[in-house]
């Protein structure tokens, strides 16, 4: 009898009950948009992480903001930048809760105008240079100054040593990132491994370990081992700089044929890799003006050129610019002339591959 009731009353009421189509729907749609709110932010992120070894500029960011300011991904974008772009790339063997040392590696990447390749500079670390507050000193000091004893500013270090090297080049910096050795093994890993091409033998003093003679694929400790080598070398830092070139140059390329900036799965796996550990910085356009550049790069083989300088000056082994070739080569980088430069000094370009 209970039972029979409990029909009837069921029955005389399942007209009023609304249809369950329409609230499904709804209820479908915001979880599709919650989904794709949470891969925007995942792919904001790797991407961060990512194009600040590419050398494509960002707003600067600290760890902590990282994930808040990856949303500017997901907003509608201006129209991409028509000049040159010069971005500044800083090895550091530290981190943000480790004390950094000296920058062990200075790369200004420059993008011409015309698009048609990167330029991988690499300013000597050992270079004499004024240092604002500090007198005159190496440009690897320039990273510590900012940054600080104790636990390092990473954002201070990169934002000090982004001056000096606007003051010696007299080109703007547009973006930048300090690169940790810890960033560079997981990115190396999460792209499984980088092919770097080597001039000669180099033995590691650390771990003992032999790079041959020619190309060889490195994972992310070998990575790290190979460009931490300076002792022991012919010339020391500056065939570590020619180093991080050949790095940087692998990198991109095995980037470029992994498709990784286009690549969501790729992506949402960089930001697990890296996170928070990045710090970039900027005063340039916004990330996704820039990243609009990467479609009209002609080739993304660069070429690899340095400072060009003079022999050591004192106990300090401090390098001066050459007081010969530095000015024109400077001139030749404010007034985005590399090609021409480079066409006219062969034996200056250094191999990437």
């Amino acid at each position: 009898m209970i039972e029979d009731d409990l029909r009837a009353a069921f029955a005389r009421h399942e007209a009023l009950t609304p249809p369950v189509g329409p609230l499904r729907s709804t209820i479908d749609r915001l979880a599709a948009a919650r989904r794709r709110r949470r891969l925007r932010l995942r792919a904001g992120g790797a991407a961060l992480a990512l194009l600040g070894v590419l050398a494509i500029g960002i707003p600067l960011l600290t760890p902590d903001r990282v994930a808040e300011d990856a949303t500017l991904l997901a907003e509608p974008a201006g129209s991409a930048p028509t000049g040159a772009l010069n971005i500044l790339l800083l090895g550091v063997d530290g981190s943000a809760k480790e004390p950094a040392r000296l920058a062990d590696s200075v790369l200004l990447v420059h993008i011409p105008a015309d698009r048609s390749r990167p330029y991988l500079i690499s300013l000597p670390r050992d270079l004499a240079v004024p240092i604002p507050g500090h007198g005159t000193d190496k440009l690897n000091a320039a990273f510590q100054y900012g940054a600080g004893d104790g636990r390092p500013d990473l954002g201070r270090g990169y934002e000090l040593t982004r001056r000096v090297v606007t003051d010696l080049t007299g080109v703007r910096v547009d973006a930048g990132a300090v690169l940790t050795y810890p960033v560079l093994r997981r990115l190396t890993d999460e792209v499984d491994g980088v092919e770097v091409c080597l001039p000669r033998e180099v033995r590691s003093i650390h771990t003992k370990r032999v790079f041959r003679t020619g190309c060889q694929r490195l994972d992310g400790a070998a990575s790290v081992d190979l460009l931490r080598q300076r002792r022991g070398l012919p010339e020391g830092g500056l065939d570590r700089d020619r180093h991080a070139q050949l790095f940087a140059a692998g990198l991109i390329r095995r980037a470029g044929e992994q498709g990784v900036l286009t690549n969501p799965v790729r992506l949402f796996a960089l930001v697990d890799t890296v996170g928070a550990d990045l710090v970039v910085g900027g005063d340039g356009s916004p990330l996704v003006d820039l990243l609009k550049v990467l479609p009209d790069l002609k080739s993304v083989d660069p070429v690899g050129l340095s400072l060009p300088v003079g022999p050591p000056e004192g106990l300090g082994w401090r390098l001066p610019p050459d007081p010969k070739e530095a000015p024109a080569f400077l001139a030749a980088l404010r007034e985005d002339r590399l090609a021409q430069w480079a066409a006219r000094n062969p034996g200056q370009v250094n191999r990437t591959r």
